[in-house]
């Protein structure tokens, strides 16, 4: 966490670094800053992830009488988040000044000119940007660990259980005229297929749009971000049409996640294969949505490779410098350990079913196949369609 947090807030200190030596550039540092966006929301999910998968913010037997309940160890878990980042962000404030010659070290002034060493940073903004990661993860984490009502009613429905025989018998002997009162309403969760409609369309919509708008030669190699539709700098439209497909990818994950264990559950499968899709099954809606934002990120890399690919060669300009190298393996590092997070929260609430399953005499090789066909089956329909994502996005701005 703390090193993710040193990535993303060492490229805010880059952005800030070009924005003060470059007054003039006003759109070029803004769109720096919007595009460190990205790797800043992979963090903030990383960071949730991993505040979800802590034991030490599950609720126990005993905590709240000791007025640590569910909204006290939430907040807990978010003033932990909150240091970890803090100190990834002091770390990468010591590198930036260290690699800028403003500190004195084995690697001082290394990367002046890279790094626009000949100007100094104000404190002020750079205190503000380095302290925007750890305000936003603390605040998402506050708000994914939040006890929802559905399970306080749940809890609520749970203990009145054992009240209703005591409160039959008190109606019969004290005869009242007053009704008894209605049991607690639990909603029904949404199955985790829903999204996957509204994924679709969604994914359909962004596809029209690039086609639509997405015209024009190869992107200017030696502009910050140029794409096909405009001359002048990146096309509204096509950006749009790429945030869409993505977001329609990161929709559709739980849906597309529970459809493949149903897959493996057709027809008259083995014991293995029944197993492996009932616990896809019920575990898409955790792992479906990070799967969707791998899917999603791993879709725009392979996108962007194509796209920008084909704007140089060998001897001309590179689109893609080291910061931007920097970025794109610390969005790709967060999603994935973010999917490999989620995974194993879910093994973790399987705890109880595994060891059930083991005192039946299910074999330990049973669960590993299991887990092994779960992975084949999910890389096999998820790989090929965030290709063909990537390659539909790109066909109407190469043709």
């Amino acid at each position: 966490m703390a090193a993710a947090a040193a990535g993303v807030g060492f490229l805010l200190l880059c952005t800030l670094g070009y924005a003060v030596a470059h007054p003039k550039s006003t759109g070029q540092s803004l769109v720096r800053l919007v595009w460190c966006a990205v790797p800043l929301a992979a963090v903030v999910q990383f960071a949730v992830a991993v505040a979800r998968t802590d034991p030490a913010t599950r609720p126990r037997d005993g905590l709240d009488a000791a007025g640590l309940g569910p909204v006290r160890l939430s907040v807990l878990a978010a003033a932990s988040t909150a240091i970890s980042c803090t100190l990834g962000s002091g770390f990468a404030l010591l590198l930036y000044k260290v690699l800028r010659g403003d500190v004195g070290g084995p690697l001082s002034g290394s990367a002046r000119r890279l790094l626009d060493g000949q100007v100094h940073l104000p404190w002020g903004a750079t205190l503000t940007l380095l302290g925007l990661l750890p305000a936003l993860a603390a605040g998402a984490c506050v708000l994914a660990l939040h006890p929802r009502r559905e399970a306080a009613a749940m809890t609520q429905q749970a203990a009145a259980e054992p009240l209703e025989g005591a409160e039959e018998a008190e109606s019969a002997e004290t005869p009242s005229d007053v009704p008894p009162a209605p049991p607690p309403v639990v909603p029904t969760p949404k199955p985790a297929y829903a999204g996957l409609p509204w994924g679709i369309a969604i994914i359909a919509v962004g596809l029209a749009l690039e086609a639509y708008v997405g015209h024009g030669p190869a992107p200017d190699p030696n502009r910050l971000i140029s794409l096909p539709g405009r001359t002048d700098g990146a096309s509204p439209g096509v950006l749009g049409g790429w945030l869409l497909a993505s977001l329609g990818l990161v929709l559709a994950g739980p849906g597309l996640t529970h459809w493949c264990g149903v897959l493996l559950a057709a027809g008259r499968p083995g014991a293995v294969r029944l197993l492996a899709g009932r616990i896809l099954q019920d575990a898409a809606t955790r792992i479906g949505r990070p799967l969707g934002v791998l899917c999603a990120v791993a879709s725009g890399a392979l996108a962007a490779a194509e796209l920008y690919g084909a704007a140089w060669d060998s001897s001309g300009p590179r689109p893609f410098g080291p910061l931007t190298g920097l970025g794109a393996a610390l969005v790709m590092a967060c999603v994935t350990a973010t999917a490999i997070t989620a995974a194993l929260d879910s093994r973790q609430n399987r705890t109880g079913t595994t060891a059930a399953l083991q005192r039946l005499g299910i074999p330990a090789s049973m669960l590993r196949g299991a887990a092994i066909l779960r992975t084949g089956v999910l890389l096999a329909v998820l790989t090929p369609l965030t290709w063909a994502i990537a390659e539909l996005v790109t066909l109407p701005m190469s043709r």
